[in-house]
């Protein structure tokens, strides 16, 4: 169990909060948010791109030029892979890039990279109400308050979404602002600095206790 310090609006401590996940042991810990991180990477890709084969260029029916006594070397298609407008050798075809992972061990690697960020975690209380419209500065400034350093990468948590939050924090920069149910490996461990709300916090507790 790590107890956390929450700070208020402006800054302050005014009590404490207490996250206690099950992660994974030390010796398979680092392998399976590894793991997780490659999925998640992974499932991100299209895999769309596509090339044409020298079969499926249009054209080249036709023999360029006759085999010998020309002085050239041999051709049989203007669309060989050594032409220019000819086909690609071994080029990118549509694939599927996911990658299985089962639903315990995604939510273990999670919990195990949540639980490893514990140092660069800070605790607010919830704050939707001190945003009744949209005000970047308003926000940048608690920020500042709450401790986070100027021009670190911040993910902030919230407990659900929030529009006047989210219009207010869109426009800083190297902020990323998502809820606690689209918690996710691969922002929890680009950030250099968490920032949860006490309902996030409780959510993670629910959610992904263990």
């Amino acid at each position: 169990m790590v107890d956390c310090a929450v700070k208020d609006w402006d800054g302050k401590e005014v009590g404490s909060a207490s996250l206690d996940l099950q992660v994974a042991k030390e010796a398979s810990a680092a392998h399976i948010v590894h793991r997780a991180l490659v999925r998640q990477m992974a499932n991100a890709r299209q895999g769309t791109v596509s090339t044409k084969t020298r079969a499926e260029v249009s054209g080249g029916g036709r023999k360029p030029w006759r085999q010998k006594g020309t002085g050239r070397a041999r051709a049989g298609s203007n669309r060989s892979p050594l032409w220019r407008g000819g086909g690609v050798i071994f080029g990118p075809k549509p694939r599927d890039y996911s990658i299985k992972m089962n639903r315990k061990e995604r939510r273990l690697a999670l919990r195990t990279a949540f639980q490893s960020r514990v140092e660069d975690l800070i605790v607010v209380q919830d704050f939707a109400e001190k945003l009744p419209r949209p005000k970047t500065k308003d926000l940048a400034n608690a920020l500042k308050g709450w401790g986070v350093e100027p021009g670190s990468k911040v993910l902030l948590i919230l407990g659900e979404r929030n529009e006047m939050v989210y219009l207010s924090a869109r426009n800083i920069a190297n902020l990323r602002l998502i809820s606690a149910n689209n918690l996710n490996v691969f922002d929890l461990l680009a950030a250099d600095q968490i920032v949860a709300t006490t309902s996030a916090l409780t959510k993670i507790q629910e959610v992904y206790g263990g």
